[in-house]
């Protein structure tokens, strides 16, 4: 009597078992956070960033490390011309400081047209209401200020002058490149103009007097 030693296909006992999956990732993280920061207008918290992510907090933190130390040049990598930094509570990417003069001078010859009603409005209303955050500015022009606000820093006119350590929103205000625009040693030589508003306004260029 022979014993029938026929062996069955061997079964994949493994092939669903969660221990034995290599987790995968849509994007790299690091990249990612980059690509975030990088179009961001306000500094991002960790919390905010790790939100949009979809990702723990911690991997988030351990990944901005990461780009802080790779722009920074540090374990033998290239100094970047910008820097990534924590301000107000939140990281946004800025101009590294030795390249200051460089970008100012590149943004001055670049844009030589002259500004737009938009933007001499919003700057205007910086002007005479500094430090504002651009939502104030938005609620007072009652339009979005994002783009104008930009291009008003991009041509040197208006500043950062400080972030609000709770709400982390920007302040802005005006520069010494708008006074020699304007040809005016400080902002008290701006003319009243509470009597120009058409409804008017008394007091709106009194706040920095």
């Amino acid at each position: 009597m022979t014993t029938d030693t026929t062996t069955l296909p061997e079964t994949d006992v493994g092939a669903n078992d969660a221990t034995d999956a290599t987790p995968t990732t849509s994007v790299d993280l690091e990249r990612a956070v980059e690509a975030i920061l990088m179009i961001a207008d306000e500094p991002q918290s960790l919390v905010s960033l790790a939100t949009a992510l979809r990702q723990p907090v911690k991997a988030v933190h351990e990944a901005v490390n990461r780009l802080v130390a790779d722009y920074d040049g540090v374990d033998g990598t290239i100094q970047r011309g910008f820097e990534l930094r924590e301000v107000g509570g939140g990281w946004r990417i800025f101009v590294r400081a030795a390249y200051d003069d460089v970008v100012a001078d590149f943004v001055t010859a670049e844009n030589p047209s002259r500004l737009s009603q938009a933007a001499l409005e919003t700057l205007a209303v910086i002007a005479y209401k500094q430090p504002i955050t651009r939502s104030s500015v938005a609620a007072i022009r009652a339009v979005n200020v994002d783009s104008v606000v930009r291009t008003l820093a991009g041509r040197g006119l208006i500043t950062e002058l400080f972030t609000d350590s709770e709400t982390g929103a920007i302040n802005y205000g005006t520069t010494p490149l708008m006074l020699q625009q304007l040809g005016i040693n400080s902002l008290d030589e701006l003319p009243p103009i509470s009597p120009l508003l058409a409804d008017g306004s008394e007091g709106f260029d009194s706040d920095f007097r």
